[in-house]
């Protein structure tokens, strides 16, 4: 979230098509070094099961606080 490169990079973009959120760039150009994506499986209520991802560290990372803000203003940061 921020990290300077969260709107080009395909990991990132990866995990916004899991979680059926909207992309923040269409078409992201950067190729990430060493994504680590964490999956974990959750016991929903009624038996379901759901998985969340989170990109958990990159090789590629280079702070930017507050960069997934800039980009959707008065948005709710995804947690």
């Amino acid at each position: 979230m921020d990290c300077q490169w969260v709107d080009r990079c395909q990991a990132y973009h990866a995990v916004e098509r899991q979680h059926g959120a909207p992309h923040l760039q269409a078409a992201p150009d950067l190729v990430p070094v060493q994504p680590r994506i964490h999956v974990q499986v959750r016991d929903l209520p009624d038996g379901a099961v759901g998985v969340e991802w989170d990109v958990r560290a990159c090789g590629s990372f280079e702070a930017d606080p507050g960069r997934w803000r800039r980009l959707r203003p008065g948005q709710a940061v995804p947690t």
